[in-house]
């Protein structure tokens, strides 16, 4: 068996990541998802992210989704999917994907043999992904890959960034940790991400951040003037290693060189889209 460490897991999932969470931020996805009657912002990120998981309840998306506000979610989830069928959503997401990594990588390089063979070995590594407890990635496993390599790599790297942010999720529940909560004190880590950002985008009210910061005080995980403590550090710390732990198992299967190239490939194509501006997180953090 291939040893492979959580490091060299983590870099690699760092390396490929931008290039699934640009379709986020891409002007094109509130665009095109609007041309289908959805609300820009919030209602076109869940319903786009969802559509996988087929037209669900409110209740499944917050449960499998974990730090959105309830409320959002009842709120947008019912009339999007009366608005578009998740079959549509999900052809619109990859003419997104399609015209956002196409504009940030140019036409050459999303038919280029690196981007072929990045996709060749994204897929591989996502064949050792487990569906059991992993709802997100267990329904993304359920759609046909693309047969453009940019779309299929994109799909690869949605089904091992799912397959982590479930596992991410079981150990924010381990951790006792409520949805707010881990927004609350991952911001206190000193990620770009503001709280300002997350509250809008994920519904929280000010005051309800306010309380989840007293709550976390009185567990002794955050200062009174919102800062980890020695003992919130220390909590965090285990859940980012929990989480590498339990994402290591795709890298495992893609072997030592594989994991490297496919780090190296995945590396060159996130620098080009970070320098065009794919992933404004300056702008995030300055909200």
């Amino acid at each position: 068996m291939t040893t492979i460490t959580a490091r060299e897991a983590r870099r690699c999932y760092n390396a490929h990541h931008p290039l699934h969470a640009a379709y986020y931020f891409a002007p094109e996805h509130d665009d095109l998802y609007a041309g289908l009657g959805l609300e820009r912002g919030p209602m076109s990120y869940l319903a786009g992210r969802a559509a996988p998981l087929g037209p669900c309840t409110a209740g499944v998306v917050t449960a499998v989704f974990y730090t959105f506000h309830p409320g959002l979610v009842r709120k947008l989830l019912p009339p999007a999917w009366r608005t578009a069928t998740p079959e549509r959503i999900l052809d619109t997401r990859l003419e997104i994907v399609d015209a956002c990594l196409t504009r940030l990588l140019g036409a050459e390089a999303v038919a280029s043999r690196e981007m072929a063979e990045a996709a060749e070995l994204a897929l591989r590594a996502a064949e050792a992904c487990t569906q059991p407890g992993r709802p997100l990635y267990g329904a993304n496993a359920g759609l046909p890959v693309p047969a453009a390599a940019h779309l299929a790599f994109w799909h690869a790297t949605t089904l091992l960034r799912e397959h982590r942010g479930d596992g991410h999720v079981s150990t924010l529940v381990s951790a006792e940790l409520t949805g707010l909560e881990a927004l609350v004190t991952h911001t206190a880590t000193g990620t770009n991400w503001r709280p300002a950002f997350l509250r809008r985008t994920r519904g929280w009210a000010e005051a309800e951040w306010i309380d989840a910061r007293r709550s976390l005080h009185e567990r002794g995980l955050l200062t009174p003037v919102g800062a980890l403590t020695p003992q919130g550090a220390d909590l965090r710390r285990a859940v980012e290693a929990d989480t590498d732990r339990l994402d290591v198992a795709p890298y495992r299967h893609l072997g030592t060189a594989g994991t490297a190239r496919l780090t190296q490939l995945a590396s060159a194509f996130s620098r080009t889209v970070l320098a065009g501006g794919g992933l404004p997180l300056q702008d995030i953090g300055r909200l």
